[in-house]
């Protein structure tokens, strides 16, 4: 407050970092990231684009919060995907992060890729280290193995966030890439 005081003063003009579109998103490792010990190699793509962690956990996934998480899959993609997702990701830890930085949303979805690896853009994180393909999926029943989950849009972030993290599990820092990122 001070800080925008004095520079009101002397005729600057104050623009909050809420005003270059900086948000937070919800990113999950699968647990079959987490099992390939692909964790540290996708997080670091985060890192390099500028995007701030902040918040982490790892934990195993129940049926009930499983649902929560998932709460419309078997509306949007049918009961066999939800299971076979729902089965899936509670087959083994998962790593759960918010990630903040500007447009957080579209930029954690352009890192990942396309849901299918078969088709996910070459450098992308599902192109470079996922391989099954949406035929291989439906043929053996197993859920789309592609190594993360990110929030699709702002408000399934905003959801998706306050579901796996309390406020006193989100941090407020600065970093040296906001310098020059926002």
């Amino acid at each position: 407050m001070v800080l925008a005081t004095q520079a009101a003063r002397k005729g600057w003009v104050v623009v909050e970092v809420s005003d270059f579109g900086v948000e937070r998103t919800l990113v999950l490792l699968k647990p079959d990231a987490v099992a390939r010990g692909l964790a540290g190699r996708i997080i670091a793509r985060f890192e390099d684009s500028a995007l701030k962690i902040v918040g982490i956990k790892m934990r195993l996934l129940d049926a009930g919060f499983t649902e929560k998480h998932y709460f419309d899959l078997a509306e949007r993609a049918g009961e066999e995907v939800y299971r076979a997702t729902v089965n899936f990701m509670q087959s083994g830890p998962v790593i759960a992060l918010v990630l903040e930085g500007v447009d957080a949303v579209a930029e954690v979805r352009k890192l990942i890729g396309g849901t299918f690896p078969g088709v996910a853009e070459p450098g992308t994180i599902r192109g470079t280290f996922a391989h099954q393909t949406k035929a291989s999926s439906e043929a053996t029943g197993k859920a789309v193995m592609n190594l993360v989950h990110a929030s699709g849009n702002s408000d399934e972030a905003a959801y998706e966030v306050a579901l796996w993290f309390g406020d006193s599990e989100q941090f407020d820092y600065s970093t040296l890439a906001q310098r020059y990122a926002y």
